[in-house]
C-alpha cells in the first residue's frame, strides 16, 4: 500500500468508523507522528460536519492532518532555534490565566447583580451636568420631503403636496401623509427626529459645499435629478460643535451610566474582599 493510499484508508476509515473506535491513544491509534508528537483518531473528532459528503470529508480531514504535521515541523524548528529563556512563557501564561480567571468573576457578578435600568430623569441630569460631552460633529436637520417622478411633476398630487409641505401644519402634514399613500408620491414625514445632513445628502440630490450657509437661507428648497422632484421643507436644524439634542444622545449616556456603574460594582466588590481578608487576616505584607 503506497503512501496516498494508506492516506485515504485512514480518512475513510475516520470518516465512517464508529466512536468507539476512537477510544484507545496508545501509538497503534496514531494517524500521524512528527518528531515526539503523535496525531491520534481522536483528535480528529468533530473536524468533519455532519451531512458532508464523503469526497468533501477525505479532503477535510486530508487538510487538517497536513497542517497538523506543518505545525509540528514549524514548532520543532523553532524549539531548536530559540534560547531555553526565550521559550520560557510560564509568567505569561500565569498573568494571562489569573486575568482570565478575575474576567470571568467580574463578568459573573456583573450578571447577577448590575442594574441595567436607567430612568430618564438620571439621563437628563447627566446630559445637563456634562454638557461639553455632547457637541456635534456633525450638522443636523429635522426634514420632510417629497419624491415625484417627473412624469408626475405638474400633477395635481403635486401641487397639492407642494401646499401641504410649504404649510408645515399638523393638519397639512396629515393631509400630505394622506396624500402620499394614494397617489405616485414617496414622502418622507419624519419632523420629529433629526438626521445627519450628510445622510439626508444621500437620499436626495443635495449639492450643497457650504452646509451652514445653506441652513440659515432656506426652509423650502427644490431640487431633481433624471427621474425625480424632490421638495424638501427644513424644520429646524444645528450646526456642528454645538450642543447636541438629547434626543441623540439618550443611549449613548444610558451605555456611560451602566458602565460607570461596572466600574462602581466591580471596586465595591474589590474593597469588600481586601477588607474581608484583612481583617481575617488571610495575607501579611513582610
Amino acid at each position: 500500500m503506497n503512501l496516498r493510499i494508506g492516506l485515504v484508508f485512514i480518512c475513510a476509515l475516520l470518516v465512517f468508523s464508529s466512536c468507539k473506535y476512537f477510544n484507545r491513544e496508545d501509538k497503534a491509534d496514531a494517524i500521524a507522528v512528527a518528531y515526539d508528537k503523535y496525531l491520534y483518531k481522536s483528535d480528529i473528532q468533530g473536524v468533519v460536519p455532519l451531512g458532508t459528503s464523503p469526497a468533501d470529508s477525505l479532503e477535510i480531514v486530508s487538510q487538517y492532518i497536513n497542517n497538523w504535521v506543518r505545525r509540528q515541523v514549524i514548532l520543532h524548528q523553532a524549539e531548536n532555534n530559540l534560547a531555553e529563556d526565550q521559550k520560557d512563557f510560564n509568567a505569561q501564561l500565569e498573568t494571562y490565566r489569573n486575568s482570565l480567571i478575575v474576567f470571568e468573576y467580574e463578568s459573573e457578578l456583573i450578571r447577577q447583580k448590575l442594574d441595567t435600568v436607567v430612568s430618564e430623569d438620571e439621563i437628563q441630569k447627566f446630559y445637563d451636568a456634562n454638557p461639553q460631552n455632547f457637541q456635534l460633529r456633525e450638522n443636523i436637520v429635522k426634514v420632510n420631503y417629497v419624491k415625484i417622478p417627473q412624469a408626475n411633476a405638474n400633477s395635481v398630487p403635486a401641487k397639492k403636496a407642494s401646499v401641504y409641505l410649504k404649510s408645515g401644519k399638523p393638519q397639512d402634514i396629515e393631509k400630505l401623509d394622506e396624500l402620499c399613500q394614494s397617489s405616485m408620491l414617496t414622502c418622507r414625514i419624519d419632523s420629529e427626529n433629526w438626521v445627519l445632513f450628510n445622510d439626508l445628502q444621500q437620499e436626495v440630490p443635495l449639492n450643497v459645499d457650504d452646509q451652514e450657509s445653506f441652513l440659515r437661507n432656506r426652509k423650502y428648497y427644490e431640487t431633481n435629478d433624471s427621474l425625480f422632484v424632490y421638495l424638501i421643507k427644513f424644520s429646524d436644524y444645528k450646526m456642528k460643535e454645538t450642543l447636541s439634542p438629547l434626543s441623540l444622545e439618550i443611549e449613548n449616556i444610558r451605555n456611560i451610566i451602566i458602565n460607570r456603574r461596572k466600574l462602581e460594582l466591580i471596586n465595591r466588590m474589590e474593597q469588600e474582599v481586601f477588607q474581608k481578608a484583612l481583617e481575617n487576616k488571610e495575607f501579611e505584607i513582610f
